[in-house]
């Protein structure tokens, strides 16, 4: 089978499901295994080269509409009459079963329903450890810092949130996707913030930025300096390496409860 995947998080997926080899084609925005380094680039996720993707000949595509725009590949795969699936999974559980699905399609069933299995038996293992914490921090997640953008309640960091002994203070709103402002969360007032802006590395986050808001000197997560810039990679994409993810907030979080 050739397989060509449009959005990194799906790349991760087929890395997870171990049929990387089928891959004969990515977006620019896929980074992760290297293994995948030298495919041919098709475009941003946004703006996918449907020539250079057709060229390819494969016999499925994995699509998503993860990030609004992404109709535009639907409609010109559907153009074309290239087979694809689509994936855009809001929770943790979704996500699992689009490893089943994928595995389904590759003609991997049961390989398929054994990695979904050891997905959510990981999330078992963090929910137990979770259980026993007493204290659990408020969490401000940063997206994007202008206008603001954080997850809400129906998003898989929620979930990441309380997987890792903690909580999201936007939890309240039920979207997956929250606009906001910095007074809405200066009123919140977080106990920790996580810096994780959307397609941007780590080195080029300014935690210092955060603390030259109008107001937010005054926050607990500010005056703590319980600032982390963490890799967008590992919590903006729903794939299995969430779980790398949460293991890693966990630990800074709670390193009593959580040994990586």
């Amino acid at each position: 089978m050739r397989l060509v995947s449009i959005c990194p998080s799906n790349t991760e997926l087929v890395a997870y499901l171990d049929k990387v080899d089928l891959l004969v084609g990515i977006d620019d925005y896929s980074d992760w295994p290297e293994s995948t380094n030298s495919l041919p680039r098709l475009g941003p996720d946004l703006d996918i080269d449907m020539d250079k993707l057709e060229s390819l000949d494969p016999d499925l595509v994995l699509a998503s509409l993860s990030v609004p725009g992404m109709e535009k590949n639907i409609k010109g795969l559907e153009d074309r009459n290239i087979p694809y699936i689509i994936l855009n999974p809001n929770s943790l559980e979704e996500i699992a079963l689009d490893v089943e699905a994928v595995g389904h399609a590759l003609g991997e069933e049961n390989k398929g329903k054994h990695k979904a299995q050891v997905f959510r038996d990981a999330i078992t293992h963090f929910s137990k450890l979770a259980e026993g914490i007493e204290v659990k921090p408020k969490l401000y997640w940063e997206w994007w810092p202008k206008p603001i953008f954080t997850p809400g309640k129906i998003n898989w960091l929620t979930e990441v949130s309380a997987l890792a002994g903690a909580e999201n203070i936007f939890a309240t709103e039920n979207e997956a996707s929250v606009q906001t402002d910095w007074e809405d969360v200066r009123m919140r007032d977080p106990d920790q913030i996580c810096m994780v802006w959307v397609g941007v590395k780590e080195e080029k986050m300014n935690p210092d930025l955060i603390k030259k808001r109008p107001g937010w000197e005054n926050m607990k997560a500010v005056k703590r300096n319980d600032i982390h810039v963490l890799e967008e990679s590992l919590y903006c994409r729903p794939s299995p390496r969430l779980l790398e993810g949460i293991e890693k907030l966990a630990s800074l979080l709670h390193p009593e409860v959580f040994n990586p």
